[in-house]
């Protein structure tokens, strides 16, 4: 049910590496490094090549690329080759996205919005939608929903939250450790908890989703890093994007990345039972507008 040592198709492959950074080895992180670094200059080497600029040995290096999914060498750098054609294009583009001190308003707006483009079509590649249609299906008959998670990602939670209330789930979020930790105790078999943690490593979110996992809840992990801690304690994992330069930083890049994701769910929510949906959005629509009105 996790995302697994599967074959990454071209122009997913770079993408991959940059989540996958902090489970390394630290001789696979040198070779993940230099080929991220390099990506056209490695489709021209050996292995032997390759061994002696990363100062990581040939068995290593096969392993790293079985670790991706590839039979070995030569197969994983065929497919790096297409990757580097089709995003020949786009690296200018990557470069440029920081602020200038030239750029207008306009200029800036642009390249935030490119910013935002480059983030959503990296969590795209990432994403396992087999594993987001699984996480679906077993949030529609949940009896409840728990969303984790601290800081920013806290932010992100009840914004779901919101999302999620309005079609008629029975969903809360938690941003404070100790109301995580209470809520997750006492879960039970059918009910979902879903982890946010960008980074994978907050220890809060992560001991959440254990207790939620020790009660027999669904586990959902939304990380960028694959094989973090947070990973560990999750039935399905789902890996949003990280590809942003200074200009929009982590506040940005990493929040339209993670709302992508738990919009597709909230759309997918929709699409299973419309009717219901709609139904439900408009009585809670309207609780809220005859106060407002008052």
């Amino acid at each position: 049910m996790k995302t697994g040592a599967h074959r990454f198709k071209p122009g997913k492959i770079l993408d991959a590496l940059g989540a996958m950074q902090n489970s390394l080895t630290r001789s696979a992180q040198r070779i993940a490094v230099y080929i991220q670094a390099e990506p056209s200059k490695v489709t021209q080497l050996s292995l032997a090549e390759l061994s002696a600029l990363t100062q990581a040995g040939e068995a290593t290096i096969i392993r790293f690329c079985r670790t991706l999914g590839y039979k070995g060498f030569q197969d994983f750098k065929m497919d790096l080759a297409i990757e580097v054609a089709t995003r020949a294009n786009n690296r200018e583009s990557l470069l440029d996205a920081d602020v200038q001190d030239a750029d207008s308003a306009l200029a800036i707006a642009g390249k935030l919005q490119s910013a935002i483009n480059n983030v959503l079509t990296e969590t795209v590649n990432l994403l396992s939608f087999e594993n987001v249609e699984q996480v679906v299906k077993l949030m529609r008959p949940a009896d409840r929903i728990s969303i984790f998670g601290l800081g920013s990602s806290g932010i992100t939670a009840e914004d779901a939250k919101s999302k999620l209330m309005r079609i008629g789930l029975r969903v809360d979020a938690a941003t404070n450790n100790h109301f995580m930790f209470m809520q997750a105790s006492l879960m039970r078999p059918g009910d979902v908890a879903i982890g946010i943690s960008h980074s994978g490593t907050s220890s809060e979110t992560v001991h959440a989703l254990k207790l939620a996992k020790a009660v027999g809840a669904t586990t959902v992990a939304l990380t960028h890093n694959m094989g973090s801690p947070i990973t560990e304690m999750a039935d399905y994992v789902l890996i949003n994007g990280n590809r942003q330069g200074q200009l929009q930083g982590d506040s940005i890049g990493t929040k339209i990345a993670q709302l992508f994701v738990l919009d597709l769910i909230y759309a997918l929510l929709v699409k299973a039972d419309p009717v219901q949906a709609e139904k439900t959005k408009r009585k809670t629509t309207q609780a809220i507008s005859q106060f407002d009105s008052k």
